[in-house]
């Protein structure tokens, strides 16, 4: 049945009230020269075994399709098993995003509790909100909130976080007059610790690390831990949650705030999104912490229930009184985090990590035996930066046998042409890594 917005009386009752003749009057302000003269040129409509064949078609021109990819910087293709899909594929929660009548969600609240407290478990700390939009937003939130808390206005973060990361704290922090400061990384990918001392200042709130960095380096975050407690200023540290099956939670070295980009935890790569920002802190911080968390109490029947316990945003309070104007969380994402947790227990969370860091350690030390490419730094967990010759034809011939080689540093890092960055999961084989190495010239 066709849907018809409004009668003609009632269309003709609104251009009245508008003082206009023509439907056409409404978009005056609009440029001839982009407006769309005469019938759209539409093709018939097809029925269901025609419009699949043609969506089939539509995907065939998808260059990426079938590529093996050891791209990385952010977003990785690890495998998402079946019953992740399943479960978030329900309508019950397909369809749900923010519950705005909360109280009368249960189920979607349930599965918030749960996924907060694997991930408090999974980080080692005290809180974990309900999700944020994405990893890059879950850390520059991180920064307004430690700024909130020391009552200062600068954080010194390290250059070798994610420059789209960085990026995003300096836009968070233009409109909230903060002053960020980035420490250059040293030569072999690391943060420059020494320079980052000199840069903390009394007016400092905090210092921001991640651990692995952008480079794939295991940064020395027991020594951001000791400047942290030195100085008194707090540490946030940004995370890939699928290292945290090999290396020490945040919570055990003393992180104050703990973000990262939840997409490894059962999201598909997505073309970019949507995805899953997380975020867990001490409980000393809950009050400050932005969006939204869930809390466990009783009923009147004194059955087991979830409620929105904090929600500090404008939505709910004064303005000028919110935390932030994050209005809602990746429910959804979260969900799939949780059933991919829950799904693979410890011992296959640390399987995975295991395999992705085995696979980078295999590259690392094909490439050393070769003598034809430079590792700048091999104490990495599943991403590493390796010096080629002649980079940019090597890369087109690993495109050409359907390999997506890496990430070119000089994307994010004019200067360094010759530099690529090389992700590993658990999905890439020997015999794909051994093709990769052929194709950059290093096997």
């Amino acid at each position: 049945m066709r849907y018809i917005s409004h009668t003609p009386f009632q269309v003709k009752e609104m251009m009245d009230v508008l003082g206009i003749s023509e439907i056409d009057e409404l978009f005056e302000d609009i440029p001839d020269e982009v407006k769309i003269k005469g019938d759209l040129d539409l093709p018939l409509p097809l029925d269901e075994i025609g419009l699949k064949r043609e969506f089939l078609n539509l995907t065939e021109k998808n260059k990426a399709a079938g590529f093996v990819s050891f791209m990385g910087a952010g977003a990785y293709d690890h495998y998402v098993p079946a019953v992740v899909k399943a479960l978030v594929g329900r309508s019950e929660f397909y369809t749900a995003y923010t519950p705005y009548q909360p109280e009368r969600s249960q189920g979607i609240l349930a599965a918030i509790f749960e996924y907060q407290t694997m991930m408090a478990n999974l980080t080692g700390m005290d809180v974990v909100n309900a999700s944020m939009y994405d990893g890059a937003s879950s850390l520059a939130e991180a920064v307004l909130m430690a700024c909130d808390i020391k009552r200062k206005n600068k954080v010194v973060v390290s250059e070798a976080v994610h420059p789209e990361y960085v990026e995003t704290i300096k836009t968070y922090g233009f409109g909230y007059n903060k002053e960020i400061e980035v420490v250059p990384c040293t030569d072999l990918l690391e943060t420059d610790w020494n320079n980052m001392v000199d840069m903390v200042d009394s007016d400092t709130a905090a210092i921001v690390v991640s651990m692995p960095n952008f480079f794939g380096v295991l940064e020395d975050v027991k020594r951001a831990a000791e400047i942290s407690r030195a100085k008194n200023i707090m540490l946030i540290v940004s995370v890939n949650p699928i290292s945290l099956g090999l290396t020490i939670p945040p919570g055990k070295y003393g992180a104050d705030i703990v973000t990262g980009e939840g997409q490894p935890l059962g999201s598909a790569l997505n073309f970019g999104g949507p995805y899953l920002g997380f975020m867990a802190a001490k409980s000393e911080y809950v009050r400050r912490m932005p969006g939204r968390m869930v809390g466990e109490t009783v009923d009147a029947d004194g059955n087991r229930a979830f409620v929105l316990t904090l929600q500090a945003r404008e939505q709910h309070i004064r303005r000028e009184k919110a935390t932030s104007n994050i209005c809602s969380n990746e429910a959804l994402n979260a969900l799939a985090a949780t059933v991919y947790m829950a799904y693979l227990g410890k011992k296959g969370l640390r399987d995975v990590a295991y395999h992705s860091h085995a696979k980078a350690r295999y590259f690392i030390d094909e490439a050393a035996r070769s003598g034809r490419a430079r590792i700048i730094n091999g104490r990495v967990f599943n991403e590493v930066v390796v010096e080629i010759d002649d980079l940019e034809r090597k890369y087109q011939s690993a495109v050409e046998q359907k390999i997506l080689p890496g990430v070119k540093l000089s994307r994010f890092f004019p200067g360094q042409e010759n530099r690529l960055l090389v992700a590993f999961t658990e999905k890439r084989t020997k015999h794909e890594v051994d093709i990769l190495l052929k194709a950059l010239g290093v096997k």
